[in-house]
């Protein structure tokens, strides 16, 4: 509600006559008096209509309106002890904004379940109940915690295209489309340019857009769209400089949504934990045993898989972790520009899981050429289409590393919440393109 510019949170006995907008979240008849509950994005506040006080027309007029009609109401402020607010507003003038039809394709305050596809077909009433609105304040808020963190570390932040001619990490997963009657691909990740920018001398760079998977999976924790975070440095002595940023800057950023995001995480009835530090760095092999000993029979160079990592996301959290890196991983398991662990069949990548879950990978990148290019060709990729990005390692390419971490993954994580959908405003997946 606009309260003289201020939310309806604000508003307080002495304040005299105000002007409230909102949507009619409940109306209540008694007789003699009735209230309306108007709603806006801050809260609600009380409308107090005594039948022999206010103005018959308006009375009959304001109590009849179709529950989430949009409204304008003019009246005095009065203290109230049976308000959350102890105030409550007296109407001696509203003005009918928009009229909700009946009936509603889903409740806004109903106890009620509805199903997860009729929230997302009906994604702007979903959006009207508090509890779903917090989830869209934090993840705003987190994008500028991260944005500050990552200033505050003296990274640029950058924009790479989302249109390619080829893909970081193979054509499985690219959407093709048609660019002007050629073939071009909608990005997996940034991954090739925020390299090339390692040649730039830059240094240290990032990014928060949107990423886009041709993956078929109908899961909990898959969407087709969603926005991810990179980041890149330079002069790096190992990959253990990149997992130390990502530790410092998730500290960061938690412990900011924990602090600046309280009212939202109250309307949600959540809390946040700040995952103990320093996160642990298990071996992609400790992880094997432990998955094993867990029930699952899995051998070297199998991947992990969903309940591979909830096995070990349970051993963790026994041991008090939240947050904690998994490093070394097959060679061969890991995109191409991944540097090699000489003399074993392991390279220099991890993941960066959260309670069972991946939520972001990465690893120090193969920054010599010779070693590159032959990379490339034990993974069958023709380097005349990489030519662009391969260029900027045959003129000088410091060593470098960096990651990508999806941020609907990593706030529905520290959320509890069941499904990677509730993050995003309207989500794309195999079975979804509207709205």
């Amino acid at each position: 509600m606009a309260v003289n510019n201020r939310d309806s949170s604000t508003v307080k006995a002495g304040d005299g006559t105000v002007t409230v907008s909102g949507w009619i979240q409940e109306t209540r008849n008694l007789g003699g008096i009735s209230f309306v509950i108007l709603r806006d994005r801050h809260g609600t506040i009380q409308l107090t209509l005594p039948k022999k006080k206010v103005d018959p027309e308006l009375f009959a007029s304001l109590t009849t309106l179709s529950r989430e009609s949009v409204v304008t109401v003019t009246g005095e402020v009065k203290e109230s002890n049976q308000t959350d607010l102890g105030v409550e507003i007296i109407p001696s003038s509203f003005t009918l904004e928009s009229e909700a039809a009946v009936p509603l394709p889903m409740g806004v305050v109903d106890k009620v379940n509805v199903e997860m596809d009729t929230r997302l077909n009906n994604r702007f009433m979903d959006l009207r109940k508090p509890e779903v609105r917090a989830v869209f304040e934090l993840k705003s808020l987190m994008v500028r915690l991260i944005t500050e963190a990552m200033e505050d570390r003296d990274f640029v932040q950058v924009n790479t295209p989302k249109i390619g001619a080829s893909g970081a990490e193979g054509g499985a997963t690219l959407f093709k489309v048609d660019y002007f009657g050629k073939p071009a691909y909608l990005a997996q990740s940034p991954q090739l340019y925020k390299q090339i920018l390692m040649s730039s001398g830059l240094d240290r760079v990032f990014e928060m857009a949107p990423a886009f998977r041709a993956e078929n999976s109908n899961t909990n924790r898959h969407v087709t769209e969603f926005i991810s975070f990179d980041g890149e440095m330079s002069w790096i002595e190992s990959m253990e400089d990149v997992m130390s940023m990502i530790e410092d800057v998730m500290d960061s950023v938690i412990t900011g949504l924990k602090e600046r995001g309280a009212k939202w995480l109250k309307a949600m009835d959540k809390d946040i934990s700040i995952p103990k530090r320093p996160y642990p760095r298990l071996t992609y092999s400790d992880c094997l045993e432990m998955a094993n000993a867990g029930g699952l029979s899995l051998k070297d160079g199998d991947d992990l898989g969903i309940e591979g990592e909830k096995i070990v996301g349970e051993v963790m959290s026994q041991k008090g972790y939240d947050m904690y890196f998994i490093t070394e991983y097959p060679e061969e398991a890991k995109p191409f520009y991944i540097m090699e662990k000489d003399g074993t069949p392991y390279c220099y990548s991890f993941d960066l899981d959260c309670k069972g879950q991946e939520i972001s990978s990465g690893g120090q990148r193969e920054h010599r050429y010779d070693r590159l290019t032959a990379r490339m060709q034990r993974f069958d990729l023709d380097t005349e289409d990489f030519a662009f990005y391969l260029d900027a390692f045959r003129y000088g390419m410091p060593p470098h590393g960096g990651w990508g971490i999806g941020i609907e993954r990593l706030l529905v994580k520290l959320l509890d919440l069941p499904n990677v959908r509730e993050a995003i405003l309207f989500p794309r997946d195999p079975s979804r393109l509207s709205p």
